[in-house]
């Protein structure tokens, strides 16, 4: 049964709408995080923050060093940070699965249960999304939603989705309006992650099974 009181209202995720960007440092919904002052010597490093009561990191430091290696490095000439961030009762109240903010990216961790409760109506564009990489809706109960996630869902979403929308923000030096910002960051990221994955064709979905009918 998925409980809604006031006190544990959920909005729904809207997966990397926090970015913070270059541009604009007062968007609204931008969870409060550790600034990391650019310091210019051309590598990045990776942070890991405990990652809160009930919660979990999808993915490892070397999951994402793996997978930054196979972008273009050209990428990563401004990324100067990535961290695993800490989930926490303020972030809670405007969640979402990743940021970007000056040189540095944020990954935010997921339920431990790996299965998501939602109060309000997931967007369709985090319901098409989500099932692009495995994740499954159910509506357990008229106004609940869950997006159930298995560790290789997770993982695929994570690094080949939200890790490249949000490096996808950071090398976008010429966007300055926040849609456009959105829209490039999705290029970005269906372009350089799903697409240099192996797109469909490298995921598994499940099919009904067709009866086949034969003569007899």
């Amino acid at each position: 049964m998925v409980m809604r009181s006031h006190a544990n209202l959920r909005r729904p995720k809207q997966a990397r709408r926090a970015s913070m960007g270059e541009h604009n440092f007062q968007e609204p919904f931008a969870p409060p995080e550790d600034w990391h002052e650019p310091n210019g010597n051309g590598k990045y490093r990776i942070i890991v923050q405990d990652p809160g009561p009930g919660y979990r990191h999808v993915v490892t430091p070397d999951q994402i060093r793996e997978r930054l290696s196979r972008v273009p490095q050209r990428f990563l000439e401004r990324l100067e940070v990535v961290q695993l961030s800490r989930m926490t009762r303020k972030k809670q109240s405007f969640p979402c699965y990743g940021m970007q903010w000056g040189s540095a990216l944020y990954l935010y961790p997921i339920e431990e249960s790996f299965v998501e409760q939602f109060d309000l109506p997931p967007r369709p564009n985090l319901v098409n999304e989500s099932r692009m990489y495995g994740g499954e809706w159910s509506e357990p109960a008229p106004g609940a939603w869950t997006l159930t996630w298995s560790d290789e869902a997770a993982r695929d979403f994570y690094l080949n989705n939200i890790l490249i929308h949000e490096l996808g923000h950071l090398v976008d030096t010429r966007n300055t309006n926040y849609m456009d910002r959105e829209r490039y960051a999705e290029w970005f990221a269906i372009h350089y992650g799903y697409l240099r994955s192996g797109g469909r064709a490298a995921r598994r979905y499940r099919r009904p099974a067709r009866r086949r009918h034969h003569d007899c």
